[in-house]
């Protein structure tokens, strides 16, 4: 008989802890029962089931064989190298001649159960054999826990604490289930303290590992159009849609923007009153600036906005996606940013080549001034490196 007090007290424990179904830990132990009982009394190939009755204590065992004839098992060594048949093994099958005769409905396949002696004393390495077999089943169930919990919220957002930080990956605290943020998915020069409350996007559900968790990003372009639609009603919506994103995080983001109703302005949408909505966006996201275009269908406009904060005077298309873009000496270093970035992220947002120069100079190429889509992103991933 078993310690029923201290093993209810211990199933709810878990149960409460790890946010698992007591019957899911009740079925994990008996399976550890089973795997000492075999390991200390069985014999090899035997098949052991084990029940535990939480009312009384009860421990019960019994074998499993599977009723075969010569279509399912065969009854001699053959060479190697063949898709062969299982060997027959006595300890886990019967002929089928002889499982009718204890229960004549079987049919070949079927499965007899035999009553074993009840055992309550396991040797150590018997003991060390179901412990492990219960560490397993609970951490398998958890992992399944955590899956059906976080599944649907791959690609959110989603709120933790941080709990430490080892080797630049921040590890964090959701409550039932812990998080990692490596490195390259964090935000450059963004310090992050044991305790802070912060948001995250939810990349995946991790699964193949001995301890589950949720992989995570703040450096992601897709948390920047997460922040925004939790701010800005019109995007929940429909009547405002983020069309495209460019990001250098920690640094600097541009958002194209499109309004999907008449008299919807998305610019001011995501602005907000009095900016209140970006400020909130920002506020999240430390220093990093935030530059909101107005999207279009057509590449001259599109590529113009996608400049902003500069003035363009002229945009030229020309074949193979690229754009010439004209403006005043005066906006030249504006509309190429800071080591190319401004263009570089022009570029990105667009996702056409643009070559900006001076309409008193246009024959002459700027320093910094052209950028390639792919290029922009290229150059983004190594400064963050």
């Amino acid at each position: 008989m078993l310690d029923l007090k201290n093993l209810k007290r211990a199933v709810d424990q878990i149960a409460d802890e790890k946010n698992i179904e007591p019957e899911t830990i009740v079925a994990a132990i008996e399976s550890a029962i089973s795997a000492a009982y075999r390991k200390e009394y069985g014999k090899k190939g035997e098949i052991i089931k084990a029940k535990l009755d939480l009312k009384t204590g009860e421990l019960k065992f019994w074998q499993i064989k599977t009723a075969v004839d010569e279509t399912l098992v065969r009854f001699k060594e053959e060479k190697k190298g063949e898709e062969l048949l299982p060997l027959y093994n006595p300890e886990r099958h019967i002929l089928i001649e002889e499982a009718k005769k204890i229960k004549p409905e079987v049919q070949p396949g079927g499965e007899l159960e035999f009553s074993l002696e009840a055992r309550g004393e396991f040797g150590r390495i018997a003991s060390q054999a179901a412990k492990q077999v219960i560490l397993q089943k609970l951490r398998e169930a958890e992992r399944e826990t955590i899956k059906k919990e976080y599944q649907d919220k791959e690609g959110e957002i989603i709120s933790g604490l941080v709990q430490r930080v080892e080797r630049g990956n921040v590890y964090v605290d959701f409550g039932k289930a812990t998080g990692i943020m490596f490195y390259n998915e964090t935000i450059p020069g963004e310090h992050y303290r044991a305790g802070e409350r912060l948001k995250f996007y939810l990349l995946a559900v991790q699964e193949e590992t001995r301890t589950p968790g949720l992989i995570l990003s703040r450096n992601h372009p897709k948390f920047i159009s997460k922040l925004f639609e939790m701010e800005v009603p019109e995007i929940q919506e429909g009547l405002v849609e983020i069309k495209a994103i460019a990001r250098e995080a920690g640094s600097r983001t541009k958002i194209a923007a499109a309004s999907n109703a008449e008299n919807v302005d998305p610019i001011g949408a995501l602005v907000g009153q009095r900016g209140t909505r970006v400020i909130a966006v920002t506020n999240e996201l430390g220093n990093e600036k935030i530059d909101i275009v107005e999207y279009s269908d057509k590449p001259e406009k599109f590529v113009s906005s996608a400049l902003s904060p500069a003035k363009i005077n002229a945009v030229e298309i020309l074949p193979r996606r690229e754009a010439r873009v004209f403006t005043l000496e005066d906006q030249l270093s504006l509309a190429i940013g800071k080591g190319g970035q401004n263009v570089r992220l022009a570029a990105k947002l667009t996702g056409w080549k643009i070559d900006v120069r001076s309409q008193s100079r246009p024959g002459e190429v700027q320093e910094g001034g052209v950028a390639e889509a792919a290029a922009a992103e290229a150059a983004a991933a190594e400064k963050e490196t």
